[in-house]
């Protein structure tokens, strides 16, 4: 019986970490491929970007190594623009804003400034310093910019994660209440207490109690207090896992029920790393859903 037990705990092991392995569910290549094919298209897009933007590199937001911004700015002398911070993925222990500048490729076009947020990736970074940073960085970018006409988030996977941590922020303890219009949360985590036993987890070393402070979706009445003026669309690949796609579904539904002002997208054709790298092309689904949620249509 023992055995048995064994077996099936190694068993629902295995299957956990499958479902929070994204690579595995792409329908277009192999896991190591796709991871590959990821980093490569991020950062042709972040080329492209800085070759038609004007841009400001490793702006600091704060005192630490990691605590930089990359700034894409319109090649125009309008003072009234729009603003999208964007929030890299990779599991909260990969990636970096070094090819975060992709979505700039058809925004700048726009009139829309794009900026990449650097955070501290584990190990040297845990969970509650990365949403510190966020947070700061977002504070940063309203200093800095206080002409803006709208300001807009935008994360991915571990990065829609953070990027819903900074909606659920309580403000008043950094001395700015940032007016966040729309927030794109594309293929996240929301309830980290899944994969506390996973691999992922190894790195960031998170206990019960981090990772439930640190779960959006324990922070739906933070969020209303925070962000009850903006809009969000909660976005899935239609080839993420099943577990990743429970967790915008009910994110969503949270959301939702607390009367916020929310949509679901289920972006078809795509997979979990598909969906942002497209974000690099003006006629994408979501890029054209951002540019409509600003007017830019």
């Amino acid at each position: 019986m023992a055995a048995e037990r064994l077996t099936a705990v190694s068993f629902c092991q295995q299957e956990l970490e499958k479902q929070y392995s994204p690579s595995r569910w792409s329908h277009r290549m192999a896991a190591d491929d796709v991871i590959k094919a990821h980093v490569k298209a991020l950062k042709e897009g972040t080329e492209r970007a800085r070759s038609l933007a004007e841009t400001l590199i490793n702006v600091p937001y704060g005192e630490g190594d990691g605590e930089k911004l990359d700034v894409y700015i319109p090649k125009t002398a309008s003072l009234d623009v729009n603003l999208v911070i964007y929030i890299h993925g990779g599991y909260w222990q990969f990636l970096s804003k070094e090819e975060s500048g992709f979505m700039a490729v058809p925004l700048v076009d726009k009139d829309v400034v794009v900026v990449a947020v650097g955070y501290d990736i584990a190990p040297k970074g845990n969970m509650d310093l990365m949403v510190s940073q966020v947070r700061r960085s977002v504070v940063s970018v309203v200093q800095q910019y206080s002409h803006i006409s709208g300001l807009y988030l935008c994360g991915h996977s571990a990065g829609a994660h953070l990027a819903a941590m900074v909606l659920s922020t309580d403000w008043s303890q950094y001395g700015v209440t940032p007016n966040i219009k729309g927030a794109f949360l594309v293929s996240g985590i929301y309830d980290l207490l899944p994969i506390l036993p996973t691999y992922i987890n190894e790195p960031l070393k998170m206990t019960e109690e981090v990772a439930v402070r640190n779960s959006p979706s324990q922070l739906v009445p933070h969020l209303k207090r925070s962000s009850s003026g903006c809009r969000i669309v909660v976005a899935i690949a239609q080839n993420d896992s099943p577990e990743f796609r429970k967790q915008s579904e009910e994110y969503y539904k949270t959301l939702e029920a607390a009367g916020l002002t929310v949509t679901m997208e289920d972006v078809a054709n795509t997979d979990h790393f598909s969906i942002i790298e497209q974000l690099v092309d003006g006629d994408y689904h979501l890029t054209k859903l951002l540019l409509k949620m600003m007017g830019k249509s």
